[in-house]
């Protein structure tokens, strides 16, 4: 080797994390079914068997890149120190950032769109996942409870459906995008949709959780 050939470099660790990003670009557009391997290698910069070599086969990736854009929400989530704000001010932020996380992140929802899809195949081969994802129902419910203490909010109210209310405006405005925007607004810019249905997700939670004045 010439002395003026770099070496390569041995980062597994950052080849893993190349796989991951293709894998989820490819499985994104393509559902767990029709991805390819070889696609997803490609875009790692890799050849497939160093892709079966660090995940084993195409489920076990899949099931790997579910884990991981759950785990980035919630960690997003959990980033925005909600529990430092009053809880009516904290719920307005956490619908708003979840809903810019959905705009921002259209390939995560393209995953759940395609698990949902499968009847949640692979997903429930996940305790990893289900046990992450308390910590969303964990902040929801310190919200709540605190804007309930404070007579703010109604005293009934399940955790589990205000997070069902807030999070379906968010989806279906990444789900629906297109069908919706050709059926319905087409005079619409992309501008106006995100700012209608983001103040939407907002009032339609406050109105369900408040109590009348």
């Amino acid at each position: 080797m010439s002395e003026t050939t770099p070496k390569r470099k041995n980062d597994p660790e950052g080849l893993k994390k190349r796989i991951l990003a293709g894998a989820l670009q490819t499985f994104a557009e393509h559902g767990m079914q029709g991805a390819r391997m070889e696609q997803i290698a490609e875009l790692a910069n890799t050849t497939k068997r160093m892709v079966v070599y660090h995940f084993v086969n195409k489920e076990k990736l899949y099931i790997e890149v579910l884990e991981q854009v759950y785990q980035a929400i919630r960690q997003h989530e959990t980033g925005l120190n909600l529990t430092t704000l009053p809880p009516e001010e904290a719920l307005i932020k956490l619908v708003e950032a979840s809903f810019d996380y959905h705009v921002s992140h259209p390939d995560f929802m393209r995953l759940v769109c395609s698990e949902n899809l499968l009847r949640g195949r692979y997903i429930m081969q996940s305790a990893r996942i289900k046990a992450m994802n308390k910590s969303t129902l964990d902040l929801l419910e310190n919200i709540l409870t605190r804007g309930q203490q404070q007579g703010l909010f109604l005293d009934d109210l399940n955790t589990v459906d205000v997070h069902r209310l807030l999070s379906s405006i968010c989806v279906h405005h990444v789900s629906n995008r297109y069908t919706f925007h050709t059926l319905f607004t087409p005079g619409d810019s992309e501008e106006d949709s995100i700012r209608r249905n983001r103040q939407l997700a907002v009032t339609a939670t406050l109105r369900y959780v408040r109590k009348a004045p």
